[in-house]
């Protein structure tokens, strides 16, 4: 790491833009010192990579080998401001001054402990010699999911500001509170992910949001928000985007790892926030909390690294065709009706058939067993474990195959919602995000 630097987090809505940057203050903004295309229009891929070198083509900046494994010129993003700003020079974050080349670890100072000591989340930023987009990776927004606390580490580890054209800020551990604790809330049991873009003046979990909100993700121009499963959950690797967005399935493709779901976003999110501030942002979701699984580990890097292949950020191979990854424009929870013993041999990633037996659910003093069918025909991409479970209880996740949304270029209204339905329905120790 070039330097350490510690600095509080421009607070609320209307903090002042770093100096020199054109936007005033307030602004919702993609990256530093970006700018949006003559006319208002908003710079897609090819345009990106061609301001990134001077005019090449997309695909020559991309260097990504076969160009099936290429994403279309211009497909990607376009209505994301992911483009570079027309010099590439030093930006100033949290503070400090971050050049071309330079590699850093900062501290954004997003709360206090019980006993007034700072708390200070560690940012870390690899500034490319070259220009192109800035990419955001958050992970450890619920304290207990600590794959993506580790795929974010190991890919920040192995980034090369001299092979890097763009700028990459990463989170390595967004609550850490919840992380010392190894829990997936605050210290008041309020989840962090319920409250961005937070409030300066707000809540303990709303002040944490605003500070990296406003410290952080008001500088990306497209952001990953790492997550697991949640307690005894296991979630197949996925990735979730508000698909009626324009751009975002291209980006979810771009991983090239998992299956694609759609999802609007519970309000609060960070997912959610950043998209409706301008930033191009999924979600990951892989595995379970509590435990660092060495095979999550690898894919979430191989797909961080693929994104920023398509991006041309690296000059190295996406991991996979983007274009074959399934995707589910419908999902629903099912549930049990009986309190009792939950078993089940089912697996992550099974096909099943509506009415298909996916487990039982066992009274453990009268013996009395009751079983759990799928009621509609899909993939199993989230599960429970074997455990005591009480009526209402969320065991299965499915992804159904059905007709995609309709892409909107405005900002959507969620629809409603039918009992079941969807993957942001769960709340609390249920949530998906």
């Amino acid at each position: 790491m070039a330097r350490k630097g510690r600095a509080r987090a421009p607070r609320g809505p209307g903090a002042r833009p770093p100096e020199g940057d054109p936007r005033p203050a307030g602004s919702a903004s993609f990256a530093p010192m970006e700018r949006r295309g003559r006319g208002g229009g908003v710079l897609g891929l090819a345009l990106a990579c061609a301001l990134a070198t001077g005019g090449a083509r997309a695909d020559e900046v991309a260097d990504a080998g076969d160009p099936r494994a290429r994403l279309e010129a211009g497909a990607v993003f376009a209505s994301y401001a992911l483009g570079p700003p027309s010099t590439w020079h030093v930006v100033e974050l949290l503070g400090h001054d971050v050049a071309p080349g330079d590699k850093q670890r900062l501290f954004l100072d997003a709360s206090e402990s019980f006993a007034g000591g700072s708390v200070e989340l560690p940012v870390l930023v690899a500034r490319g010699r070259e220009s192109g987009p800035t990419l955001c990776l958050v992970a450890g927004v619920h304290g207990d999911e600590l794959n993506g606390i580790e795929v974010v580490r190991r890919t920040f580890e192995n980034l090369r500001p001299s092979q890097l054209r763009g700028m990459v800020i990463a989170v390595p551990v967004a609550n850490l509170h919840g992380f010392r604790r190894s829990s997936r809330y605050l210290p008041d049991r309020r989840d962090l992910n319920r409250f961005f873009p937070g409030d300066p003046a707000g809540s303990s979990a709303s002040r944490i949001a605003n500070a990296i909100f406003q410290g952080v993700v008001r500088h990306c121009g497209a952001l990953i928000d790492f997550h697991t499963g949640s307690h005894l959950r296991a979630n197949l690797p996925q990735i979730r985007a508000d698909l009626r967005r324009p751009g975002l399935l291209d980006l979810a493709r771009a991983l090239g790892i998992g299956v694609v779901v759609h999802s609007g976003g519970t309000q609060g999110t960070l997912r959610r926030a950043a998209v409706d501030s301008g930033v191009a942002a999924v979600t990951y979701e892989a595995g379970e909390p509590l435990r660092f699984q060495s095979h999550e580990i690898r894919r979430g890097i191989e797909g961080t690294w693929s994104l920023m292949a398509s991006l041309g950020m690296v000059r190295s191979r996406p991991v996979a065709n983007p274009m074959l990854s399934a995707v589910y424009y419908t999902s629903r929870w099912v549930r049990v009706d009986d309190g009792g013993i939950f078993l089940t041999d089912r697996k992550l990633g099974d096909p099943v058939k509506s009415e298909d037996l996916l487990g039982t659910v066992t009274d453990p003093v009268s013996n009395e067993r009751s079983a759990i069918h799928a009621p509609v025909s899909g993939r199993i991409i989230g599960m429970a474990f074997p455990q005591v479970v009480i009526p209402g209880f969320a065991a299965f996740h499915i992804g159904i195959d059905s007709e995609p949304p309709a892409v909107s270029a405005g900002v959507p209204e969620p629809r409603p919602q039918m009992d079941g339905e969807g993957v942001d329905e769960l709340e609390g120790e249920e949530s998906p995000e």
